[in-house]
């Protein structure tokens, strides 16, 4: 009995974090030894995403639960480690894609990244998609690319008419 209450808490809490993250990704460990996903687990602490490891029927459970259905489920076979990212969506992709080009372990499975799923060779694309902050300092810097350049213009007229005057009041008093 107690037993049915642990798989029911984990899809609980599973579930809870699927709602509220704004990125999943889906990661084979199986042929990671103990060092190799400490230091897997540290990277994400650093880059404040949780990782959590659950049994695959209690994932799809989950999943259901909040309405992800998949064509294909191929992905949630075998040793199955999940990173959430509930800041930016596009962390564990950039956490996960140096590592493996080193590196065949772990195995990216997929992703769920806000809301659209990414298949198992689509990691380098996301890894190379800018992060939220990346694209506002982008729109806010082409905004104020205008407006400094009117700005710069405008002085310029003001710097030229100064001069103008300048030497016009020297011309009189000469």
């Amino acid at each position: 009995m107690g037993n049915l209450v642990e798989k029911k808490q984990v899809v609980a809490e599973l579930k809870e974090k699927f709602e509220k993250a704004s990125g999943y990704y889906f990661i084979d460990f199986e042929k990671m030894n103990v060092v190799e996903v400490n230091n897997l687990r540290k990277l994400f602490i650093e880059k404040q995403i949780e990782y959590r490891v659950a049994k695959n029927t209690l994932i799809e459970i989950a999943l259901e639960e909040v309405g992800m259905k998949f064509d294909d489920t191929s992905f949630i076979k075998g040793s199955t480690g999940i990173a959430f990212s509930y800041g930016d969506p596009l962390a564990p992709a950039k956490v996960l894609k140096p590592i493996l080009d080193k590196s065949e372990k772990p195995k990216f499975k997929a992703a769920v990244v806000e809301g659209e799923f990414y298949a198992q060779d689509q990691l380098k694309t996301l890894a190379s998609l800018p992060t939220k902050a990346e694209l506002i300092a982008g729109i806010l810097g082409s905004l104020n690319s205008p407006i400094s350049g009117i700005v710069g213009s405008i002085n310029a007229v003001m710097r030229d008419l100064a001069s103008v005057i300048e030497e016009s009041a020297k011309k009189r008093s000469a």
